[in-house]
């Protein structure tokens, strides 16, 4: 069994993917902390920062006992009976994450039904996708960024009326494919309906990505 403060994950791979993450949404860099994890002042409506953990850490009790506002978000790379056993009454778990990661060969190119349509573009760091439906309607859509030792897949969503036609199969296919350092690690954080598309597709997981934030009243 783990122990109370052991990491989950590499903490060096969680701060590039952090990194990444922040390029890729055009937010600020994380700082680290100086008991571990790291902090992203995110500054939106429904999330004013995120503290983020590559382990149940000890200093996580302390932390959470110091916030009293909602909006703010304790993020650990482990179980959400993990996270909960280190903070005060009042914090509740969010819908599961889990962290992943492809490590074999990218042996996959996108196949599109007849009529779809895949635009891509980037700059050499961020790259964008998406896939327009025969009526030019938004179908899925994507992105990616490069930094450090990570290559990170990113807010990939398909809406409600182009699921189950491989379109985010397909969609991932392209994204994959834009990464430029050989040696950069394919990662990205997926929802608990997005894991079973990821496996099919040769990625597994390194750890949940357990969430907890204080609840609007």
């Amino acid at each position: 069994m783990l122990a109370a403060h052991a990491d989950h994950v590499d903490p060096a791979l969680l701060a590039d993917w952090l990194r990444a993450r922040s390029i890729a949404r055009g937010l600020p860099q994380p700082a680290p902390l100086a008991g571990g994890g790291m902090r992203l002042d995110t500054g939106s409506d429904a999330e004013l920062r995120r503290y983020v953990f590559p382990g149940p850490q000890p200093g996580i009790r302390a932390l959470a006992r110091s916030i009293g506002e909602p909006g703010v978000f304790i993020k650990v790379c482990g179980a959400g009976a993990e996270l909960l056993a280190l903070l005060p009454h009042g914090w509740r778990l969010q819908p599961q994450g889990w962290l992943m990661a492809h490590d074999g060969a990218w042996n996959m190119t996108p196949a599109l039904p007849a009529g779809y349509r895949l635009d891509s573009a980037g700059d050499g760091v961020n790259t964008s996708a998406r896939i327009s439906a025969p009526d030019g309607a938004l179908a899925p859509s994507g992105y990616a960024a490069e930094h450090g030792s990570v290559f990170i897949l990113d807010r990939i969503a398909t809406e409600a009326a182009y699921r189950r036609r491989g379109l985010g199969t397909a969609l991932v296919a392209a994204l994959g494919g834009r990464r430029r350092d050989g040696d950069a690690r394919r990662v990205l954080v997926a929802t608990g309906d997005g894991r079973a598309l990821y496996e099919s597709m040769g990625w597994r997981v390194l750890s949940p990505f357990t969430t907890a934030v204080i609840e609007r009243a």
